[in-house]
């Protein structure tokens, strides 16, 4: 049989602040185990909560940059359960009146529906030692965006493909307006996956299942898959699916049942009586919409049609805003977009991806650029350059003259050189004119290069050649 695959994603994501959501400890990354804490973060009794009103803007922002509705009013509430991280045994969370609502993002040729973002705070983190667990709190209340699309509007998500894209394009903005950093390795953009089949053309849903403890994209994607399989496998056999919360095993590839049949209803969501209902102006929202920066379709767009870049380069070079800034400081420098971008798109992030880090100055890699547009330096003997001072404290110019890699020979020297290769590879030339094979005209090209120690121009040695060679 075939079926409609349905999928939803429930994306946490930890707001850039300095401090977290309801008290003045510090939002901070590695610190030591529970030194970020006060009694407000360790629910201790008659600790009160204050709202950190940044937090409330960057979740504004965040909508804004989204296409969502913005809450006049916006409402916290307690969301209760019982787990050794939750200190207080209850999050503070938004369910009824959250601050933003009804948005959308664009995956690949679909306009995908999002019911909500709201804040709340997050949990603590169980740390696990062999036999024994600790908690550590320093992660307890910090700012969390949670949003969770609205899969039973058209479009949805239908394909692991989708939701990978859906991910990546909603980190990208994330990070691009100042809201997350997103570090998925450092857990602050996290997702839960919704999926449930029905009969293709039913109107209605199947059974959905969650499924959670999806660290990074490649388990989303391997979970999603999984899932879908698994569901399809169960409704082919004549079974049915069970509402449950199923956990993700990376090491094993498969998920296994946490908990069934969990519902909103379960988690006794009530007004925090502590906390005062938000009030957002309309002054509010557009003062926060002033300050949004440029978007990543936005900064595309101006790659494409004022920089000259094909769309695979400029998707390449904002994948990374660092690397994307770092551009943008570069062609300020030298104003040649595409050819800049043609050694962001080789050189650079192939030593990034390499694991090498951003390890070269925009004074040095501007100067190296210039120097092979100028026929001051060689290509090749500039990415050798390049690879070589990569993460040195060195100056490039005065390094590559230090070298003697700087082409400074005469056109008479370079073309004397010429004659005497032709001279002692008679037999290749020979061979070359009855052929007319480019690798040998390459290989020619070569046996100059060697004897000039890489300082000749490649191109107009090989042009030389061609003209001395059709006589």
């Amino acid at each position: 049989m075939q079926y409609d695959v349905i999928i939803g994603l429930e994306v946490h994501a930890e707001l850039k602040t300095k401090s977290k959501c309801f008290c003045s400890c510090k939002n901070e990354y590695g610190s030591s185990p529970n030194s970020n804490c006060c009694p407000v973060c360790v629910g201790l009794p008659g600790a009160l909560p204050i709202l950190n009103k940044y937090a409330v803007e960057q979740t504004i922002k965040a909508g804004l940059a989204l296409g969502f509705e913005i809450n006049k009013t916006a409402i916290f509430e307690r969301k209760n359960y019982f787990y050794p991280d939750l200190a207080k045994a209850y999050q503070i969370s938004q369910l009824e009146k959250p601050i933003c609502i009804n948005g959308h993002l664009k995956v690949f040729d679909k306009q995908i529906p999002i019911n909500r973002i709201h804040l709340e705070e997050d949990a603590g983190k169980l740390v696990h030692e062999g036999k024994e667990t600790f908690v550590d709190y320093n992660r307890g209340g910090v700012p969390l965006i949670e949003l969770v699309t609205d899969a039973l509007k058209e479009p949805h998500m239908e394909t692991a493909d989708e939701a990978i894209e859906f991910l990546t394009k909603l980190r990208q903005i994330y990070v691009y307006a100042g809201i997350a950093d997103c570090e998925l390795e450092k857990g602050q953009m996290r997702a839960d996956v919704n999926i449930s089949l029905k009969p293709k053309g039913s109107d209605k849903y199947g059974t959905k299942v969650e499924m959670k403890n999806l660290m990074g994209f490649k388990s989303i994607y391997s979970a999603i898959n999984y899932e879908i399989a698994r569901q399809k496998e169960i409704l082919d056999d004549g079974g049915v699916v069970e509402q449950e919360t199923r956990k993700w095993d990376f090491d094993k590839g498969e998920s296994y049942t946490m908990r069934t049949k969990e519902n909103a209803e379960d988690y006794r969501y009530f007004p925090d009586p502590d906390l005062l209902a938000v009030n957002i102006s309309n002054e509010d929202i557009e003062r926060i919409r002033k300050q949004l920066p440029p978007l990543p379709d936005e900064i595309k767009e101006k790659y494409i049609t004022q920089y000259g870049l094909s769309e695979y380069d400029t998707d390449v070079i904002l994948a990374d805003k660092k690397i994307a800034d770092f551009y943008e400081e570069c062609i300020l420098e030298y104003d040649k977009p595409k050819t800049v971008a043609n050694w962001f798109t080789t050189e650079i992030l192939a030593r990034i991806k390499g694991g090498a880090g951003l390890g070269i100055s925009k004074e040095n890699l501007v100067w190296i650029i210039r120097a092979v547009d100028d026929k001051k330096i060689q290509r090749l003997t500039a990415k050798e350059f390049l690879a070589d001072i990569w993460s040195k404290n060195v100056d490039a110019e005065a390094e590559a003259k230090k070298r003697g890699i700087m082409a400074d020979l005469s056109s008479d020297f370079v073309f004397s050189i010429l004659d005497k290769v032709l001279q002692e590879k008679n037999e290749v030339v020979t061979q070359y004119k009855n052929e007319k094979d480019e690798k040998i005209l390459n290989f020619l090209v070569g046996q100059v290069m060697k004897e000039t120690k890489g300082k000749a121009n490649a191109q107009e040695v090989k042009e030389k050649l061609k003209e001395k060679l059709s006589d």
